[in-house]
């Protein structure tokens, strides 16, 4: 079993609610509760910050920062694992909002966002993603691309050099430029990124689904058969790579005029889906229950869960925001079971901390009133 990696101390300047926090954080099972607006989902989205990313709302860095405060925030995080103490430190200064204005050290020692994968790993579920298989593909494949970012830490870099590319081919087109050097130029770049995209995504779903099949046939959470929907990702599996990146070049100057007419790129992996299926049933993701989905949800960030620790040898701290609530008392008996198995630390909310009263004497109760943090009573 993968050692844990976990927060132990928590700090928070200037961020969303919060003025200044410093809070000392156990491992294993945390769980804030309080009111609605309290703030107990700004605790989660500044772990979410220990990940490269704009985090768990993908939230612009200016409305991150404390209304009244000078503009910038800052979080730091003292890390426990298998390799000692680490300190993680990140923020913006006052009136730096962009995008790649976030700053990172380690140590002491500036630092790159992917640098931090090196420590530990971050995957979050929060409500906003209940409608994950019934929402835009893209909502789909930004949650593929966090879990092959936990497994791959160049996934990340490779997403950005696509998007940078293919936001470049875009203008060239709206502008009507017929500049073929250019065009060939950023056309190559984009067949090298996007096949090794899809080629990362299509090996997470096979090692994802390796791990499904290792669940029993009858778990409190489904088993949910995954697959990719995209040309590049069906070619992968049936062509080296060197040749599927020639035919998505090819494919990209071919279709110059019909991208030029629609004002944008209209083939390549920006454009894949995620197909779930729920397996005991046989039915589309998005065809099953509210509590269906939700189940099948959280069986796949579980056993993602388990991939990471196992080819990561870190296992991924879990943000779960009000995960109770929206569960049975049997599938949330289920849910702690699990968390304790796979030795993780797990951060969780909810209005009511009775929701998680079976988990008195095995974690951490925190309530969450308005900016501050202390420890709740168990009924």
């Amino acid at each position: 079993m993968p050692a844990q990696t976990h927060i132990s101390k928590l700090t928070l300047t200037n961020f969303r609610n919060y003025a200044t926090l410093a809070i000392d954080v156990a491992p294993g099972a945390v769980v804030f509760s309080g009111d609605n607006g309290a703030g107990k989902t700004n605790l989660l989205e500044a772990i979410s910050f220990l990940t490269p990313g704009r985090g768990l709302r993908r939230a612009p860095y200016v409305d991150v920062a404390r209304e009244g405060g000078d503009g910038g925030f800052a979080l730091h995080a003292r890390l426990d694992g298998a390799d000692g103490e680490v300190e993680i430190g990140t923020g913006i200064s006052g009136g730096d909002t962009a995008e790649g204005g976030r700053r990172v050290r380690i140590n002491g020692a500036a630092a790159r966002a992917e640098d931090m994968l090196e420590w530990l790993r971050v995957v979050w579920l929060t409500p906003a993603m209940d409608s994950l298989f019934t929402g835009p593909a893209a909502d789909r494949r930004r949650f593929l691309d966090r879990l092959v970012l936990a497994i791959d830490p160049g996934h990340g870099q490779r997403a950005l050099d696509y998007e940078k590319a293919m936001r470049g081919r875009n203008r060239l087109l709206t502008e009507g430029s017929r500049d073929a050097g250019w065009f060939e130029a950023i056309e190559t770049q984009m067949a090298e990124t996007g096949v090794a995209i899809a080629a990362a995504r299509a090996e997470m779903v096979r090692l994802l689904t390796a791990m499904i099949d290792r669940l029993p046939d009858s778990g409190p959470f489904p088993q949910a058969d995954i697959g990719l929907s995209g040309d590049l990702e069906a070619e992968i599996a049936a062509a080296p790579a060197v040749d599927v990146e020639e035919r998505f070049r090819r494919a990209l100057a071919d279709g110059r005029d019909r991208d030029r007419a629609a004002g944008r790129t209209l083939e390549g992996p920006h454009r894949s889906d995620l197909l779930v299926r729920h397996r005991p049933k046989g039915m589309p993701a998005e065809l099953c229950s509210t509590g269906e989905q939700k189940a099948l949800l959280v069986g796949i960030v579980l056993s993602h869960a388990r991939l990471t620790g196992e080819m990561s040898g870190l296992t991924p701290i879990l943000l779960l925001d009000e995960i109770a609530a929206h569960l049975d008392a049997g599938r949330r008996a289920a849910l702690f079971s699990i968390l304790e198995e796979l030795n993780c630390q797990a951060f969780m909310t909810g209005t009511d901390a009775a929701l998680f009263s079976s988990l008195e004497g095995r974690a951490q109760f925190l309530t969450v009133d308005h900016g501050t943090v202390g420890p709740t009573e168990v009924a």
